[in-house]
């Protein structure tokens, strides 16, 4: 439970970080005013978003399933909840084009995600393993 709220506060604040930044991007290229109303579903938007990433990671704490498993549970579920948040919100135009489109987009970055975190666990381990054989 402790991990659970842990993660649950970073990837609020995560969520929250983005859409303060996102927000700056769109002050900095001359938008001069901004809809409180869109401002906040946004930012609400991106708290839930980091909150969902943050705390669907806790599938791979199940160390009883394979990393297939683990992978095919978090992708499908995150995948689900940020298609549901990206189309509700408005984030992409609900079409068969924005459809494609986001999924083309969180593949990549999923793979790329999920990809450095292996390399970079996988070095530790190996780290780990060399100085326990010295």
């Amino acid at each position: 439970m402790k991990t659970f709220l842990i993660r649950s506060i970073v990837g609020i604040f995560f969520g929250a970080f983005l859409s303060i930044v996102m927000t700056y991007t769109v002050i900095l290229n001359g938008q001069e005013t901004l809809d409180s109303g869109l401002f906040l579903q946004n930012s609400f938007g991106s708290m839930l978003c980091g909150w969902f990433f943050a705390v669907s990671s806790l599938i791979f704490d199940h160390h009883n399933w394979s990393l297939r498993r683990q992978t095919v549970v978090h992708f499908i579920t995150v995948i689900v909840l940020y298609f549901v948040l990206a189309f509700g919100i408005g984030w992409f135009p609900f079409t068969v084009e924005g459809f494609l489109l986001i999924l083309v987009i969180f593949v990549v970055f999923y793979l790329l995600f999920w990809f450095a975190f292996y390399f970079y666990f996988k070095n530790q381990a190996q780290k780990m393993n060399k100085e326990l054989n010295s």
